[in-house]
Parts: structure tokens; sequence; C-alpha cells
């Protein structure tokens, strides 16, 4: 099996999903912290550079609304932060 640049980017981008979601289950962050929806986001948009070259619909679909759910959350947190 090859891989191809952007796939490692697209694991890369994976590996932080699942590592932000441990980090939630074994309560080292809130799912209100900015953290958590960073590592999201960040991880979201690895996905969609490899999605991009090697595009899959509802894979597309899912990331795409990881992502602005993700950033969502980060406004979210900053906002608060200011309140």
């Amino acid at each position: 099996m090859n891989f191809a640049w952007y796939d490692i980017v697209g694991s890369l981008g994976v590996a932080l999903i699942i590592g932000a979601y441990v980090l939630l289950q074994i309560g080292r962050v809130r799912s209100e912290q900015t953290l958590y929806s960073l590592l999201n986001a960040g991880g979201a948009s690895l996905i969609l550079i490899s999605l991009y070259f090697s595009f899959n619909l509802p894979s597309f679909v899912v990331e795409f609304f990881w992502l602005l759910l993700s950033i969502f959350g980060i406004v979210k947190s900053l906002r608060s932060r200011t309140a």
C-alpha cells in the first residue's frame, strides 16, 4: 500500500480528532475549552485537505460540518472569556 502525502495529512487529522476525544474521556480537557475545539477544527481541516485530493462525498460532508461546529465552539469559548 502506497501513501501519498495527502494520506499522511489526513491521517494526522484523524489522530488529532481521536486525541481530542481521548483527552475528553479521560478528563484532561472539557468540551467547553478552546483547546478541544481547536484540536477538532485542526483535525477536520487536515482531513478536508486530504479529501480534496481523494474525494469522498460522505466523508466531506461529515468533516465540513465537524469543522463548522468546531469553529462555533472556538468562537463561543473565546466570547465567554471576554464576558
